[in-house]
């Protein structure tokens, strides 16, 4: 008995070395799922940053140095000069941590809000708690003391700092911050009448968040209301969190369904009244993405028909009640309002930027070949063109009185740089990002366009950020150099990334990146794992940082190609990015297909191994690639992806698409459900089940149509989770081990 207990101790002494042993001897070189989510490669990020009122330095949130778990605000000027704006002591006292999600500064950067404890409304956290901190005499103070707590949205101050505007459960109130007295300026909000916020589709589609505008005087406040009694109520069903499922109610319209009216509304802030716009066109036939003050007696507001092909900007003065038409935009597909391109910096913020001593504003178009910007007199209508140069405006920046600041890339849409041009529309283009920051690139512009915020990141160099002064592109300080990140990835087996161009045989060219396996040797033959989206909304050939997920796959011995094919927002002209009008599912998926069949000819491509992945779009992509191409890809995972375009909201579907009363067939054409019976490979469902905006019913619904045709596939529902599938611990671990494992389970790597 006792040799058997000393032999069992030997074993385990032996399995212990093993053990350690192997440990010690991990090859570090190599990434694992567990070491991605482990905290190993964590990547620095820059907080919310505002400009101060001269725009020549910045105020950002820092964690205190003096309080643990309290945040502080910092002022940094242009020459280097760091103070503390608020202090950390003065936030909170010892027994209570305060953290500072976001701040607004009042105009004369006496006064600051402050925003915590946030909540997401739809997508966005956007309730929450909000402080005034007042720096002459040191003193915090909560908003809306009397309402619960973390519900106030949006609060803003007056531009004399006596008040504070804000909004509570659909109603626009304000508080004077000296007695503390709250006025309730509107009175009939609710779950269907929406004031000074949107509805989902609002938020989802345009960007629309805030919902209110207060005028220079503080006289008067512009607000939408939204009437959402119409529109359909979408449930979701949450049965996790008790033993009962609970329905979740979402207002919600589909795509045929007609929009929420919406209408404009001026408060008379002495009198109370409250004046209503009389814009031209029904409220339901009709969407209004835009409005802002250009002076105390003058709106400019932005109308959309329902098609989304008929811009119109009016002009409003309150005074006289006159309304006038100042601009028209028509296409015969779609206009957009603020254009979907990786370099926009931000979504939401659809105001027309106003110059020439606020007598003209710039609107970006394109009506013909190219996007530009036109400078529009808003007295006469009449336009100049800014930019007559043969390529794309990718998106707009800063003005200052003499000049406009934009991103382009006119000979590789893989790339974003800043450019300048003369605001009267006689100057030549400028180059202003130097040539050694090659990749992708975007900028926070300051006030009067002296400094800014700028951040690189390409397929070689990990992001970084960094205050600059314009024009000259000088570096002043690096704000956040990732090194310590770039330290980690340099001990791994990085994988070579390339650039190409794949012609199909049709003869369009598309984008093409290429992530190449670690220890590559042309004279093998490699699995190929393609990764799409393909709608107006994304592009994925750019040159960027790679994630380590592509490091991951790389390192197994995959191929990972990304295209863009027509239709994505590509700077490639207008005729490329509206060729998808009515089309999308259609012309993007035999554009893939086709460039996959021509980049599988290379020598070192094994095209009898081959797998297709995508979110949201990219998973409708993913899933009519696989049901239309069977003979190209035999591998899927499909994750939060449409199948059925009836089933999608009203607004982004109607847009490109057209109403499904008119052109019924196209929908049907376009939507993956309608060739699920053609499924020949392995296929796996990914969706999470509180999907607010691709709805789990678009999976039970594809589901339902491959059992009728008997095909056999994979699923996996992540209960609660939203379309980021994002919620709870060990969520994306446990997603992205699914992914690979299933990939490499089906598409075998050498």
């Amino acid at each position: 008995m006792k040799s058997t207990i000393q032999n069992f101790f030997v074993l385990i002494l032996l399995l212990s070395c093993t053990l350690s042993f192997a440990q010690t001897t991990q090859d570090n070189t190599l990434l694992t799922i567990d070491r991605q989510y482990s905290g190993e490669f964590s990547q620095d990020r820059e907080r919310d940053i505002q400009w101060d009122k001269n725009g020549k330095g910045y105020i950002t949130i820092e964690p205190s140095t003096s309080m643990e778990g309290v945040d502080e605000l910092v002022h940094y000027t242009s020459d280097l000069s760091r103070s503390v704006f608020v202090a950390a002591d003065q936030l909170a006292d010892t027994s209570e941590s305060f953290a500072i999600e976001s701040f607004t500064l009042s105009l004369d950067d006496t006064k600051v809000l402050l925003f915590n404890n946030s909540s997401k409304v739809w997508r966005s956290n956007t309730k929450g708690d909000y402080w005034v901190y007042d720096k002459t005499t040191k003193t915090l103070e909560q908003l809306g003391s009397s309402f619960e707590a973390s519900s106030l949205m949006f609060a803003k101050f007056s531009s004399d700092n006596r008040y504070v505007f804000y909004v509570h459960k659909f109603n626009i109130y304000k508080e004077d911050l000296s007695t503390k007295q709250i006025t309730q300026l509107t009175k009939d909000g609710s779950r269907d009448i929406i004031n000074g916020t949107f509805d989902w589709v609002y938020e989802e589609e345009f960007g629309k968040r805030d919902g209110f505008s207060i005028s220079p005087s503080d006289k008067l406040v512009a607000f939408w209301q939204l009437d959402a009694s119409s529109t359909g109520t979408f449930y979701m069903i949450n049965n996790t969190d008790s033993i009962y499922s609970r329905p979740i109610p979402i207002q919600y319209p589909k795509v045929g369904d007609e929009p929420s009216a919406a209408k404009i509304g001026i408060i008379d802030l002495v009198s109370k009244e409250t004046q209503w716009i009389p814009i031209e066109g029904g409220e339901k036939e009709n969407y209004l993405p835009g409005m802002q003050w250009v002076n105390e007696d003058l709106l400019l507001i932005q109308q959309l028909n329902r098609h989304q092909n008929h811009l119109t900007i009016w002009s409003y003065i309150p005074s006289s009640q006159q309304l006038k038409k100042v601009y028209t935009e028509k296409e015969a597909t779609w206009v957009d309002i603020d254009y979907p391109d990786v370099s926009a910096n931000g979504w939401g913020n659809n105001d027309l930027k106003v110059v020439d001593d606020k007598t003209a504003f710039l609107r970006m178009t394109e009506g013909d070949a190219w996007r530009r910007i036109y400078k529009v007199n808003i007295t006469t209508g009449a336009k100049t063109n800014l930019t007559p140069f043969d390529y794309d405006v990718a998106s707009m920046h800063a003005t200052t009185k003499k000049q406009v600041y934009y991103i382009a890339s006119p000979t590789n849409s893989t790339q974003r740089y800043l450019y300048s041009v003369d605001l009267k529309g006689k100057g030549k283009d400028r180059r202003i990002t130097p040539s050694e920051f090659s990749g992708l690139n975007t900028y926070d512009i300051g006030p009067n366009g002296h400094y800014a915020i700028h951040v690189h990141q390409s397929s070689q160099k990990v992001r970084t950020v960094r205050l600059i002064s314009l024009p000259d592109h000088k570096v002043i300080k690096v704000l956040v150099d990732n090194a310590a990140y770039e330290a980690q990835l340099n001990k791994l087996k990085l994988p070579e990334v390339r650039f190409t161009e794949v012609t199909t045989s049709e003869g369009i060219t598309m984008d093409a990146r290429m992530i190449m396996p670690t220890n590559f040797d042309a004279t093998k033959k490699y699995p190929v794992l393609f990764h799409v989206y393909g709608e107006p909304w994304g592009q994925v050939a750019l040159d960027n940082q790679i994630g380590l997920t592509n490091i991951y796959m790389a390192q197994k011995g995959y191929v990972i190609i990304d295209m863009d094919n027509r239709g994505t927002p590509c700077l490639k002209g207008s005729a490329w990015r509206k060729s998808i009008y009515r089309k999308i599912g259609v012309i993007n998926t035999q554009d893939q297909a086709l460039a996959a069949k021509e980049i599988l000819k290379l020598d070192y491509l094994d095209e009898n191994r081959t797998a297709v992945w995508g979110w949201s779009g990219g998973g409708s992509m993913t899933l009519n690639l696989m049901f239309k191409y069977p003979e190209v890809y035999q591998t899927g995972v499909a994750v939060a992806a449409v199948s059925n375009q009836l089933i999608y909201d009203n607004i982004y579907q109607e847009r490109y698409m057209g109403l499904p009363q008119e052109n019924y067939e196209d929908f049907v054409n376009g939507s993956p459900i309608t060739y699920a019976k053609n499924l020949e490979g392995n296929l796996l469902i990914i969706h999470g089940t509180a999907d607010d905006n691709v709805h789990y019913q678009s999976a039970e619904m594809l589901i339902n149509e491959l059992i009728k045709e008997n095909k056999v596939f994979d699923m996996m529902a992540y209960p609660n989770r939203s379309h980021g599938i994002y919620e709870g611990r060990n969520t994306r671990r446990h997603l992205f081990s699914l992914i690979t494992r299933y990939i490499m389970e089906n598409t075998v790597p050498n």
